[in-house]
């Protein structure tokens, strides 16, 4: 890639901290690395390092899961409005629209950082899933395509379908490596995702495997609450700095 070492350096540090966080809190791998990397790179880049460690700790996520079977058909719709909302938002990470990338994935962060500090206790009538599903999943496809994360609206929503720890632990796996997969495709149409990124991203699940193996030996030993609560304000401020400094 040809980076400077200060940069070599912030990117394992981004790696091992989103590693970290998912050890203990089960996600946020790809929206702790991609905030932090976003302060030394655009956020095509930063997505294109993400689309190795975070397909690779998904599918590990999702593949250990006890009914991948029932979990597909009740999200295949979501999958697929990920997919295609997606694809439509190619070239929204590169080009002139680099700079709105930026100040989106400032404001997207922020906005994850919100609404998991209020926490809205919300529940989707299992007969609005039909409409609702391929909506949420083609609006997740869109800021996906704009800011490099699949987090919003997706997790909030895949949170409010009441499933049982383990298919919610598993609907979200799915749901980061579909979107990572759809992600990955545009970044290659788009001539960003090349050779030398993949063998960068493949080197960054080095740090990240790391960080996870840290994080759930120290998921025993701290209150995941607490380290939830940290990191949430973490990425508020995070947030706000990525967002100023574009408008400024």
């Amino acid at each position: 890639m040809g980076e400077s070492v200060p940069t070599l350096i912030a990117i394992a540090i981004a790696f091992l901290l989103g590693g970290l966080v998912k050890g203990v809190l089960g996600l946020g791998l790809p929206t702790a690395a991609i905030g932090i990397l976003g302060l030394t790179m655009t956020p095509a880049k930063a997505a294109a390092l993400l689309v190795i460690p975070t397909f690779v700790t998904n599918v590990w996520q999702f593949a250990a899961g006890p009914r991948l079977g029932p979990v597909l058909q009740r999200i295949w719709s979501l999958l697929l409005g990920i997919c295609l909302g997606t694809l439509a938002g190619i070239g929204q990470l590169t080009g002139e629209a680099a700079g709105r990338a930026t100040m989106a994935l400032g404001i997207v962060l922020m906005l994850y950082a919100l609404i998991a500090l209020a926490a809205p206790r919300l529940v989707v009538p299992r007969r609005a899933e039909p409409w609702l599903s391929p909506l949420i999943g083609l609006v997740t496809g869109l800021v996906t395509a704009a800011t490099g994360l699949m987090v919003i609206p997706a997790v909030p929503y895949l949170q409010a379908l009441a499933l049982p720890r383990d298919e919610l632990v598993q609907a979200l796996g799915l749901s980061f490596t579909v979107s990572t997969i759809a992600l990955a495709a545009t970044l290659m149409h788009e001539g960003v995702f090349q050779l030398s990124i993949a063998g960068a991203s493949l080197l960054a699940l080095v740090p990240a495997v790391a960080g996870m193996m840290l994080g759930q030996v120290m998921r025993s030993r701290i209150s995941p609450a607490v380290f939830r609560f940290c990191f949430l304000i973490g990425l508020l401020v995070l947030g706000a700095h990525l967002a100023l400094r574009t408008l400024l």
